[in-house]
């Protein structure tokens, strides 16, 4: 059961108004971006690369430190301050994703848009090897590769239209980084989603592919 973050700061003004909301109108609508305040027992959090525990760990982020929330999307369950929670918030500035359960939102529900729209990277299924970013700044792709079970990390890709599927491979190994500029127009969509296959140049079998994923081209 997660623990109420309201409770956490109980007699202010900032619960009021969220008690408020709740009695008129149900949960505080989720919008835009956020802020949230790291809550750990004192130690460092990680930031992860997916939201789930496996994904590598880009940078750490200090007890306390505020970020902002670009968007919330359901991962892997863990357990923090404030109870166990599926919850993951993306957070650009950090480069990745903290478990909400270790973040003071003000709120028990959700307080920023759903990830699946520039929410920039993601993890193949089942902890496998493969992970990628996609840098809309200058339409990039970064592929990562991060243990060694057998398969190339890849991505698959898809532009307006339907175009596609396209691929970034990613078979140089354990440890390795791929970054691959893809054409994509100003303005423009990519859909993509994380998998680990055999290196072929033919159209490959993917394996353990993760959730789509819909980003834009600055």
């Amino acid at each position: 059961m997660k623990r109420s973050k309201l409770r956490r700061i109980a007699g202010s003004g900032l619960v009021m108004a969220a008690v408020g909301a709740l009695l008129t109108g149900g949960a505080i609508e989720a919008s835009a971006a956020a802020s949230g305040t790291v809550k750990t027992a004192g130690d460092p959090l990680n930031v992860r690369r997916a939201p789930t525990a496996s994904a590598t760990a880009v940078k750490t982020v200090a007890n306390g430190a505020t970020v902002t929330i670009d968007c919330q999307v359901n991962g892997t369950s863990v357990t923090g301050t404030y109870g166990t929670g599926t919850l993951w918030d993306y957070v650009p500035a950090l480069g990745g994703y903290i478990s909400d359960t270790y973040v003071f939102t003000n709120s028990d529900t959700r307080v920023a848009p759903d990830c699946g729209v520039g929410s920039g990277s993601g993890q193949c299924a089942d902890a496998c090897a493969g992970e990628a970013q996609y840098r809309a700044s200058d339409s990039h792709f970064l592929v990562y590769d991060t243990n060694s079970d057998g398969y190339s990390a890849v991505v698959a890709y898809w532009l307006k239209g339907g175009a596609g599927p396209f691929y970034v491979w990613n078979s140089t190994g354990e440890g390795t980084k791929t970054d691959k500029a893809v054409t994509v127009p100003h303005g423009g969509w990519v859909f993509y989603k994380v998998c680990v296959a055999n290196y072929t140049t033919a159209k490959p079998d993917l394996k353990s592919c993760s959730d789509g994923i819909t980003d834009f081209a600055a």
